[in-house]
């Protein structure tokens, strides 16, 4: 059993926390290149030598902020994987938190032009994907890996188009496209391997 976290433990992770809070509104404000340490310590109401005691640098709490949207995903992937969730959300029916998904869009954009960024893209990546293929795995035994490896790589792009797109005016009802994409899933998930 874990021991419990002490006072000092938990005022850390209660500062890091408003850092990120802060650092997320920035970011969304502004973009990473333009959000500054200042600008993120003002918001925080800390000083720019405070935030460095928590985190070593820009590029840290870009870190810390995908680390904990990637746990969040992969939380709701495994309670969400093949059930009616999952069209509703592509389908725009139900939205996630549209702050995950512009934030996870501004990653995408600065691993373009910084190659920490991009590593810790390509880590993120790899720890949803490996996570949804375990679940696929579990929901369907008798597929062949490369088969599952194949809808997960299916259901990534739909997922990420769907953030994408969301950027732009829906084109089609929500109720219409969920369900073309249950009929979608429906068909990647067949029992009969293809």
């Amino acid at each position: 059993m874990d021991p419990q976290p002490s006072a000092r433990d938990l005022r850390h992770r209660q500062r890091q926390d408003e850092i990120i809070t802060a650092a997320r509104h920035c970011f969304r404000q502004s973009g990473f290149h333009a959000a500054s340490m200042a600008q993120l310590a003002s918001e925080a109401q800390l000083s720019v030598g405070q935030i460095y005691r928590y985190f070593t640098n820009k590029d840290a709490i870009i870190e810390e902020i995908v680390r904990r949207i990637i746990d969040q995903r992969m939380a709701e992937l495994s309670e969400h994987t093949h059930t009616p969730k999952l069209p509703a959300l592509l389908a725009w029916c139900e939205v996630p938190d549209e702050d995950d998904q512009a934030l996870m869009l501004e990653v995408a954009a600065e691993a373009t032009r910084n190659p920490r960024v991009a590593a810790m893209l390509a880590d993120a990546d790899h720890r949803m994907f490996h996570h949804a293929v375990s679940t696929v795995q579990r929901e369907h035994p008798q597929f062949s890996e490369e088969r599952i490896r194949a809808c997960v790589e299916v259901l990534a792009v739909m997922v990420e188009g769907t953030a994408y797109r969301r950027l732009t005016p829906q084109k089609a009802s929500a109720e219409r496209l969920q369900v073309i994409y249950q009929q979608l899933l429906q068909q990647l998930f067949e029992n009969e391997d293809p």
